[in-house]
C-alpha cells in the first residue's frame, strides 16, 4: 500500500484519500494500486455500503505524474508503459458500491476521469475540472470519451476532452455532472453526509437501481480498450515526447 493513499472505514463508508500535498496529490504508480486495492476489497465486504473518494490539502489531484509518461515514452522497452492507472480505472468500472466524490480544488486529467465514474459529486467553489490530454499529444482515457458526452452533451465534452478547456464547479453543476457545490474545505463533510444517506437506504434496492442507471460494464470496458490502444500509440509519438519534455522545462524556469 502507498503511504500517499489513506484508507479509513467509518459508519459503513470507506473513504479513500489521495495525500501527496507537496506534489498536488499527483498520482504515482503505487498510489494507483493502493486505490485499486481499496476499491476491490470492498466488493465482497457487506459492512462497507458506500465509498468516498477525495484529496487533501485543498486539492483533489493534479493527475498522473508526467515523469512516468516521459520515462515510458523514451524507454526502449515496448512494455514499459505504466499500467497501474489502467488497473485502477478497471476497478472503478467493475465497482458495485456507490461512490461519492468530494472534490476540492483542481481535478486534472485522470482526476476528472475518476469523477465521471462516481455516482454523486460534491465540489467546492474553488474546484476546476480539466482534461488536458491532447495538449500532451495524448487521447482521453478511462471511458471518458463515452461517459462525458452522455452526461453533458457533445459540445461541452469536445471543449473539455479535445480542447482541454477547464470547467468550473458551477459550470459542471449546470452541465449535470456535479450535484452539490459547497465552500472550500467543506466537500468531504458534505460527501460523508451524502454517504450516510445512501447507507441508510435498503442495500439491495440501491445496488439494483444503481446498476440500472449505469452503462453496461462491457460497453465501458470496450471503450477503455479502444482508448488504451490509441493512448499507448500516442505516448511514443514525437509530439507527446516533446510535450512531456516541455513540461519539465517550464517547471525549471
Amino acid at each position: 500500500m502507498s503511504e500517499h493513499i489513506i484508507v479509513t472505514d467509518e459508519d459503513s463508508t470507506r473513504t479513500i484519500t489521495m495525500r501527496r500535498p507537496e506534489k498536488k496529490n499527483t498520482l504515482t504508480q503505487e498510489m494507483y494500486l493502493a486505490m485499486s486495492d481499496a476499491i476491490d476489497t470492498t466488493q465482497s465486504n457487506s459492512a462497507i455500503r458506500c465509498l468516498v473518494l477525495t484529496g487533501s490539502s485543498g486539492v483533489f489531484t493534479a493527475g498522473n505524474d508526467i515523469s512516468d509518461f516521459l520515462q515510458a515514452a523514451t524507454s526502449k522497452d515496448d512494455g514499459a508503459r505504466p499500467r497501474n492507472a489502467v488497473i485502477f480505472l478497471q476497478s472503478l468500472v467493475n465497482n458495485r458500491k456507490p461512490i461519492v466524490a468530494a472534490v476540492d480544488g483542481i481535478a486534472i486529467g485522470i482526476g476528472t476521469t475518476m469523477v465521471l465514474h462516481c455516482d454523486y459529486v460534491v465540489a467546492s467553489t474553488t474546484t476546476t475540472f480539466q482534461s488536458p490530454f491532447i495538449q500532451y499529444g495524448l487521447v482521453p482515457e478511462g471511458a471518458s470519451s463515452l461517459l462525458l458526452p452522455r452526461m453533458v452533451g457533445h459540445q461541452l465534452a469536445f471543449s473539455m476532452l479535445v480542447m482541454g478547456r477547464p470547467t468550473s464547479a458551477q459550470d459542471a453543476r449546470a452541465a449535470g455532472f456535479v450535484n452539490t457545490i459547497v465552500p472550500p474545505g467543506h466537500a468531504i463533510v458534505e460527501a460523508r453526509k451524502v454517504a450516510r444517506e445512501i447507507c441508510a437506504l435498503p442495500a439491495d434496492a440501491v445496488a439494483i437501481s444503481r446498476n440500472l442507471l449505469k452503462l453496461p460494464t462491457e460497453d465501458l470496458v470496450r471503450r477503455m480498450g479502444q482508448e488504451d490502444h490509441f493512448f499507448g500509440e500516442r505516448m511514443r509519438s514525437p509530439e507527446a515526447i516533446a510535450a512531456f519534455q516541455n513540461f519539465f522545462l517550464r517547471k525549471k524556469k
